[in-house]
C-alpha cells in the first residue's frame, strides 16, 4: 500500500520531526485510522516532499520521524504555471471551481469582485472567506497528490487584477469576441511559462472590464457559440491547456 500523503507547512517540521494537531491529526488517526509505525508523506509550500514514520499517537496529536526529505522534481511541472482570475460567483460555485481546478493543475486563483458579480463580500469578511478558500485547495490537492498548493488571494475589483498580472500569456474569455477564437489562440503561441486567465462573471464582462484588461496586455478570446456557466468556463480552460501544453 502506497504511503498517505498530506498537505503541510514547513514550519510543522523541525530537527527531523513533525507534528500535528486538528485537521491532519484527525484526518489520519480518526478517519484513516493510521497508527505507530505506519508510513506517510508530507509536502509543503515550498514544494518539498517529506517520508516518514508515525512513531507517536497521543490523544490529540501525532508525531512523524522524518527519514527523507526530497525537493519537487521539475518533470513533475511541465504545463504552464497557469492563474486562474475569477469573477466570484454565487453561491458555492466557488468551492467546485477551486476544488477542480486544483486537481486540474491550476497555479493559483485570484477572485476579484466583477462588476456584474451577484455575490459580494462584505467588509471584515475577507479573512474568513480567504481562510476557508486556501482550506478547500489544500484538502483538494491533498486529494489528488499534488506535491505543492494553489494559493487564493482576493482582488476587490477588475482593474486591481489587471494591474496585478505579470503572466508571459494572458486571456480573457469573453462572449463579445467575434474574431480571435481560444483555438487558433493556443495552437499559435508557443507554450509560455505562466498564464493568467480571466473568466467573469453569471452576468458577463462591463465593457469597461473588458477595455481595462485589454489595455494590460489581455487577449480577448471566444470558447465559440456556446456560452458556458462561469464555473464551467474555468474548469474547460484548465482542461484545454493542460491537454495542450502538459499533463493531460
Amino acid at each position: 500500500m502506497n504511503a498517505r500523503r498530506f498537505m503541510i507547512h514547513s514550519r510543522t517540521v523541525r530537527d527531523g520531526y513533525a507534528s500535528f494537531d486538528g485537521d491532519i491529526y484527525n484526518h489520519m488517526v480518526r478517519v484513516l485510522r493510521l497508527s505507530t509505525g505506519d508510513s506517510v508523506q508530507f509536502a509543503d509550500e515550498n514544494g518539498l516532499v517529506y517520508y516518514g514514520v508515525i512513531n507517536q499517537v497521543a490523544k490529540e496529536w501525532v508525531a512523524v520521524k522524518i527519514s527523507l526529505t526530497q525537493t519537487t522534481s521539475d518533470d513533475d511541472c511541465v504545463a504552464p504555471l497557469i492563474t486562474i482570475c475569477q469573477a466570484l460567483p454565487k453561491g458555492d460555485k466557488v468551492d467546485l471551481v477551486l476544488q477542480k481546478g486544483t486537481e486540474l493543475g491550476a497555479h493559483a486563483f485570484r477572485l476579484f469582485g466583477g462588476r456584474r458579480s451577484v455575490a459580494r463580500i462584505h467588509d471584515g469578511r475577507q479573512e474568513g472567506k480567504l481562510e476557508r478558500w486556501n482550506r478547500i485547495t489544500s484538502e483538494a490537492a491533498r486529494q489528488c497528490g499534488r506535491n505543492d498548493v494553489p494559493v487564493v488571494s482576493w482582488r476587490p475589483d477588475a482593474m486591481e487584477t489587471a494591474i496585478d498580472s505579470d503572466q508571459e500569456f494572458r486571456l480573457i474569455l469573453w462572449e463579445g469576441e467575434r474574431e480571435r477564437s481560444l483555438k487558433e489562440t493556443l495552437l499559435a503561441q508557443a507554450k509560455p511559462v505562466s498564464v493568467a486567465v480571466v473568466i467573469g462573471p453569471e452576468g458577463g464582462f462591463d465593457p469597461q472590464e473588458v477595455r481595462h484588461f485589454t489595455q494590460h496586455g489581455f487577449q480577448p478570446v471566444s470558447l465559440g457559440s456556446r456560452i458556458l456557466r462561469t464555473e464551467t468556463a474555468s474548469i474547460a480552460i484548465l482542461a484545454i491547456m493542460q491537454y495542450t501544453w502538459g499533463e493531460i
